[in-house]
């Protein structure tokens, strides 16, 4: 029986990631769409390259790859009186249910942490049981739903002390 190892590394993204981070957020949302019955002309699957470009230069947008190759990545930006909004949380298809997300969201935690942040926010499809099952096991509570999109958005709160 082969034993194999994986090196995991998070890192903030640079404009050489800018290409990964298009792919797994677009093949992401690909996934948050079917889940969630809606058609895809939501907002994630029509950003640019310069669209990442700017939250790269405005955000902390991190990558994780695993052996060198990205197959994560998440963005944050820091808000006024202790505040964060997370958004494009995505893992690649090929590699979920294997620990990334949660990787993922021990370097938010980390972040939210060094930037004294006290509540951190985000949306996610309510329908999706899936995703608010991986909220809440990391820490968040749903404290609101709006449909400004047009369909059931939750707003998850995670707070830190």
């Amino acid at each position: 029986m082969e034993n194999s190892f994986y090196a995991f590394e998070v890192k903030s993204a640079t404009e050489e990631d800018i290409p990964a981070i298009h792919k797994i957020t677009h093949d992401a949302f690909l996934k948050y769409c079917e889940m969630a019955g809606l058609d895809y002309n939501i907002e994630a699957l029509t950003e640019t390259y310069d669209d990442i470009r700017h939250d790269i230069e405005t955000k902390n947008v991190f990558v994780v790859r695993i052996d060198d190759e990205p197959v994560g990545a998440v963005r944050i930006e820091l808000l006024p009186d202790n505040e964060a909004y997370l958004s494009r949380f995505a893992v690649a298809s090929s590699n979920r249910n294997n620990g990334i997300g949660k990787i993922l969201m021990k370097v938010v935690d980390k972040v939210m942490k060094e930037n004294n942040v006290k509540i951190l926010k985000l949306h996610t499809c309510s329908k999706v049981t899936a995703l608010i099952r991986f909220y809440y096991g990391r820490g968040f509570y749903i404290s609101d739903v709006e449909y400004s999109r047009g369909y059931a958005r939750a707003e998850l709160v995670k707070e830190y002390k």
